[in-house]
């Protein structure tokens, strides 16, 4: 849609002259007069030889493009541009919270999968919450914190696999935290959001709303705190974040206030290097993170729904999206009861991502009718986010992940540090005997996961959908978008998506009316009513449907593909 028939539209909206039910034949996310054919498609793909980078901000893309160009690779790159990110998009990203990342590493031909994600505080106790009286942990504040893991993931990657010296890769963010950077629409659109809520934790006001108000679109933003911190790292390296002044900081800041996150807490953090999981769909693996993640519910939905003939059905038919929001909803009975940290539970993932157990849960779908409730299956006895990816000449490819979980976390700011700290907390269950039931040191279930695609063992695609529990529905969705549906990488993430909430959740809650189905614009009125017919509930929604970016291989022209979300403010771009 041209930009003044959007405008015109938004203003019809707002002066209250029409409903947006009323002008969505228009103002939808489709571009259908597209002369490649490609109608879901915003804009073309980007291709380029050597390099390649997807961000969801425009700024983050481009220093990643530098540092490759000044002579960093794809790992050297993913580290500058999330943190860039961490400054320019707060909203969603930061070092007080966690990162996970999938490294296809060219000379070794093969996938590495980095946990670095926090603990809870040692010293809280399951009791405290039950004798004070909560049913469960709060979104904000003091008690859903847990240590950042962010800066010990960065020094991972880098230590492993990093070529440029970490000064380098971290001087474009101290840059613009010094002298400034503008506001993206998007981004400030959140910064409100996010203030409205948050503008009374300790710390948050003297950062993020130093004017009486966050920063606004088109605004210029200076985070000189953040600079400092940077420059710490960059100086010092991650022990400066966990062992030296950042992390006594960050422990007195908490203890003052009130929490329990301490500086022995950061003192004793320390990330994983996990094996990634796959399954293969109609001869493609999809590999993802195991637990703490939710990455396997990706690979558990799209077992079930390799069972049916998706592209027959057709994209915009009841029937496939019936089919994958039930396959979504039996996925997600498992996330709820088992996901959690292995160091604590015996997690049967093998035989949660096996074919046989898809064969099983199948056979619960209705083919004509919404399920209202399901049970996890049982196993043998026996046994606000961002999405980055970046890519190089060498062949080294990236999907990183990294969140504060809330947006902006949970609003708590350190004095002098210029960042947040996250709230994945919250993300425990309080009943006892429940896998994911808080414990001192224990890695809460986490719902942010990279992607990676190969074929035939080589490397195809690295992607990801940040958003929450969107990001496995995504997965699936942008995969069948591409396998059964046929569209190109670009139309595969602006295409119109299918989310259900209401699922039972690994902090307790159960699934008993079904849960309800959101549409984006783009899928027919008659696909919508069959569905109610079928039992659905149909809610409308705006702005929960993730934000995605992918890097696509063309090893036959030695050619790098790349696409970003029309819903962010980012781009994808290469060399």
């Amino acid at each position: 849609m041209h930009a003044f028939v959007q405008k015109a539209a938004v203003a019809a909206i707002t002066a209250g002259l029409v409903t947006a039910a009323a002008l969505a034949p228009i103002y939808t996310a489709t571009a259908s007069d597209r002369i490649t054919g490609h109608h879901f498609a915003t804009r073309s793909e980007v291709m380029a030889p050597e390099a390649m980078a997807a961000t969801s901000q425009g700024l983050a893309t481009q220093v990643a493009l530098d540092i490759m160009q000044a002579g960093g690779n794809a790992i050297d790159a993913a580290i500058a541009a999330n943190a860039v990110l961490g400054l320019v998009e707060p909203t969603g990203n930061g070092i007080g919270g966690d990162l996970y990342a999938i490294i296809w590493h060219a000379e070794s031909e093969q996938l590495y999968g980095l946990n670095a994600s926090g603990r809870s505080p040692m010293s809280l106790s399951l009791d405290y919450f039950i004798e004070n009286g909560y049913e469960s942990i709060p979104a904000r504040g003091l008690l859903p914190l847990s240590v950042p893991g962010a800066v010990d993931g960065w020094f991972e990657m880098h230590g492993r696999f990093g070529a440029l010296p970490m000064n380098e890769i971290l001087a474009p963010s101290i840059h613009y935290a010094e002298n400034g950077f503008p506001v993206t629409e998007v981004i400030a659109y959140y910064f409100e959001r996010n203030a409205e809520v948050l503008q009374d934790f300790p710390g948050f006001r003297e950062v993020f709303m130093k004017d009486g108000h966050p920063p606004r679109k088109g605004e210029m933003f200076r985070n000189p705190d953040l600079a400092s911190t940077y420059k710490k790292l960059a100086s010092d390296g991650r022990d400066a974040f966990y062992e030296g002044e950042i992390a006594r900081t960050i422990g007195n800041f908490v203890q003052e206030h009130g929490g329990f996150l301490s500086y022995e807490d950061l003192a004793a953090h320390e990330s994983e290097w996990v094996e990634p999981v796959s399954t293969n769909y109609r001869g493609y693996d999809l590999w993802e993170l195991p637990p703490n993640t939710q990455g396997i519910a990706a690979l558990q939905i799209l077992n079930i729904l390799e069972n049916f003939d998706i592209a027959e059905m057709g994209f915009d038919s009841p029937e496939y999206i019936h089919h994958f929001v039930e396959a979504k909803k039996l996925a997600f009975e498992d996330r709820a009861k088992f996901y959690s940290d292995t160091a604590f539970n015996d997690i049967p993932v093998d035989w949660l991502i096996s074919k046989e157990y898809a064969q099983e849960r199948v056979q619960l779908i209705n083919p004509e009718r919404a399920g209202r409730s399901y049970e996890p299956g049982n196993p043998p006895t026996t046994g606000d986010t961002i999405y980055l990816t970046t890519a190089d000449k060498h062949g080294n490819m990236v999907s990183l992940i990294q969140s504060n979980y809330r947006g902006m976390g949970s609003g708590v700011t350190p004095e002098g540090l210029g960042f947040v700290l996250q709230n994945r907390g919250e993300l425990f269950a309080l009943e006892e005997g429940h896998m994911n039931v808080f414990e001192p040191g224990k890695r809460p279930f986490q719902t942010i996961i990279p992607a990676f695609v190969t074929k035939d063992g080589k490397p195809l695609m690295s992607y990801g959908v940040m958003g929450g529990a969107t990001q496995p529905q995504m997965h699936a969705q942008i995969l069948i978008n591409m396998i059964d549906f046929g569209m190109n990488l670009q139309e595969a993430g602006d295409a119109p998506r299918i989310l259900h909430t209401g699922s039972s959740q690994p902090t307790g809650e159960i699934m008993v009316d079904g849960g309800v189905v959101s549409l984006e614009n783009g899928f027919s009125d008659n696909t919508r009513r069959e569905l109610v017919k079928m039992g659905h509930r149909l809610q409308e929604a705006v702005g929960p449907y993730g934000g995605y970016q992918a890097i696509w291989f063309d090893a036959e022209q030695g050619v790098y593909i790349g696409a970003s979300e029309s819903r962010k403010d980012g781009y994808a771009a290469g060399y």
